[in-house]
């Protein structure tokens, strides 16, 4: 699959589209997920054009990680949960929908997921989330 630069995720990339930013460096993104699995669902993208895992420059997916670990940690401590599933789609037969790599860390039990892509979240309430998650980043 070649790579569309006018998918949601790249438009978030170039400042076209808001986004409630958890955390960025100058290879990732964090961001609140708008139709969330569970509150406080974040995506973590790589700044690079990347459909999926396979397309993946190793340099962005070891970012992408280090990124997820920040944000998995945050999460814990400001939304006091224990339990965060890491899931990451590769294509639409996989359940993929933007097709620009991202890795979702979800704040719950595997088996209490939400169903994906089904509710848009209440804006407020995901700008306080992402508050309450980057004031924990921002504080180490």
């Amino acid at each position: 699959m070649t790579y569309d630069n006018t998918n949601i995720f790249a438009k978030i990339l170039r400042g076209e589209i808001p986004c409630h930013k958890v955390y960025e460096d100058d290879k990732t993104l964090a961001f609140m997920d708008v139709m969330p699995q569970a509150t406080g669902h974040v995506l973590v993208i790589p700044k690079c054009e990347a459909v999926e895992l396979s397309d993946l420059p190793c340099e962005y997916a070891c970012a992408v990680f280090k990124t997820a670990q920040k944000v998995m940690t945050a999460q814990r401590k400001a939304l006091g949960v224990d339990g965060i599933v890491q899931m990451q789609l590769n294509h639409a037969g996989a359940g993929q929908s933007v097709f620009h790599y991202h890795m979702h860390l979800i704040p719950t039990h595997v088996h209490e997921l939400g169903k994906h892509e089904s509710v848009m979240a209440d804006q407020d309430e995901l700008a306080e989330l992402a508050s309450k998650i980057r004031a924990v980043i921002d504080s180490k």
